[in-house]
């Protein structure tokens, strides 16, 4: 009774980018920590976000900031940022000592942000860091920042240390800022910032990283042997995995406004495994010919297809396509992504492969077809496709178009004959593996029950 009521005086307070594919797994690391007695606020800088007081046992404070709208990678918007982060987060900690009863012990905060280490021993809390990417880019970043992997690579083939079930690489198959292969641009600036997540990675109290050790195991020993790393994904609501926190369906704060457009009365009236859910994450934005591609690809495939197209993308659509092939699929703006990839009729994802869409499909059991644009997702698909077996990846011609006869033939390849049978039963496995490390006892949950145990010990 004593150890529970001393951990529950524990206070983490939480800090992501405002960008959703960081608020997301933020908010589901708060919430696990919640769940062990911890208490938890997590603070939102941004003026987009729905406002909320609380989720579940999670305090959310917002701070009005202009939010992520592609401005990340401007190295303006970055130092915006960081002043106005610095300038409000001592006040912050200390309107929370005052009103909350339990003064804050830890900062949590995004890799992508190490300048708040600093930030963290001036206050005088404990410095714990969230790793947002998979545990395999991480270790690209990583080897390029200890100057083990020269940008640009200067062979066609890469061996890549911690990866040994890769090497070597095909140079398509890194993070597009190590590709090197438009330095001038800001691809510069954005690698220098990927790399920088590691500038102070020696010296972070704790490191988390969204992964789990059975999905990522080389990768995730070989990155602990350079300094202690705790996995403690997937980062997806419960609901979807474990089970094991109440009312835990959704993520939380959203930076778009939810417009289910009838997605699931749609797919109630399809059948089992006969639906192709297309989406490509909430950036990527893909030229006119390229959307034209991939939409006749769908309707040469014959499935039925749930597409999300942004208001924005909409206008690169062809004319006729809308009405062409209207009684076989389903365009909206926004989906309820979880809701969809767990329905039956739901037989295929076809992903821009970020890490977060990535590991719900994994949690979920759905096969992938993996069209990567950029960051993080090469690599991601290259797991997808030639370590987890878990989908196809879709190759582009010469002029870096996916055709409209590869998109066919990849969502065949997944969604019939033998193929797609041995992909169905890896994503099973893999699903299974995924609740395992997020359940009680699982290597993921010993992890975030350890932490929370660390925290409690060090409370005076």
């Amino acid at each position: 009774m004593e150890k529970q009521e001393r951990q529950s005086k524990g206070h983490v307070l939480a800090l992501p980018i405002p960008a959703l594919g960081h608020i997301n797994p933020m908010m589901q690391f708060s919430k696990r920590l919640a769940s062990k007695g911890l208490h938890v606020t997590i603070v939102i800088f941004s003026s987009k976000v729905t406002k909320h007081t609380r989720l579940g046992s999670v305090e959310v404070v917002t701070v009005d900031f202009v939010s992520y709208e592609g401005k990340l990678s401007s190295d303006d918007y970055l130092k915006q940022f960081r002043a106005a982060v610095t300038r409000k987060l001592p006040e912050l900690v200390a309107e929370l000592n005052n009103s909350s009863g339990h003064p804050i012990s830890c900062l949590l905060y995004d890799s992508h942000l190490p300048w708040l280490l600093d930030t963290a021993r001036q206050l005088g809390l404990t410095a714990a860091s969230l790793f947002t990417q998979s545990c395999a880019v991480d270790n690209v970043y990583y080897n390029v920042h200890e100057m083990q992997l020269k940008i640009p690579p200067e062979k066609l083939l890469v061996t890549v240390s911690g990866l040994p079930a890769l090497s070597p690489l095909e140079i398509t198959d890194l993070p597009s800022f190590v590709q090197g292969m438009d330095s001038e641009s800001e691809y510069s600036f954005l690698l220098n910032h990927v790399v920088g997540q590691f500038s102070n990675f020696g010296e972070a109290d704790w490191i988390f990283v969204n992964t789990f050790s059975t999905l990522e195991e080389e990768a995730v020993n070989w990155l602990a042997s350079q300094r202690s790393i705790k996995p403690i994904g997937p980062l997806v609501p419960s609901f979807y995995l474990d089970r094991q926190l109440e009312d835990d369906k959704e993520y939380g704060p959203s930076l778009f406004k939810p417009n289910p457009d009838g997605c699931n009365e749609w797919l109630d009236s399809k059948e089992t495994g006969s639906v192709v859910y297309v989406s490509f994450g909430s950036m990527a934005a893909l030229g006119e010919e390229q959307m034209a591609e991939i939409a006749w690809g769908l309707k040469r495939s014959d499935c039925n297809f749930l597409w999300v197209v942004r208001e924005s993308e909409r206008k690169k659509l062809p004319s006729n396509f809308v009405e062409e092939s209207s009684k076989k699929s389903l365009l909206v703006t926004w989906s309820p992504q979880l809701e969809v990839l767990a329905h039956k009729s739901v037989g295929c994802f076809m992903t821009h492969c970020g890490w977060n869409s990535t590991l719900e499909a994994l949690s979920l059991g759905v096969p992938m077809v993996a069209m990567p644009q950029w960051t993080d997702q090469p690599t991601n698909a290259k797991y997808i496709a030639d370590v987890w077996h878990v989908g196809v990846r879709v190759k582009a011609n010469e002029k870096g178009i996916v055709t409209k006869e590869a998109v066919e033939g990849c969502i065949r390849e997944v969604m019939e004959g033998e193929r797609g049978n041995e992909i169905r039963r890896n994503s099973e496995k893999w699903m299974k593996l995924a609740k395992t490390a997020v359940d009680e006892g699982g290597s993921s949950d010993k992890n975030i029950t350890e932490f929370a145990a660390e925290l409690a010990r060090k409370l005076p």
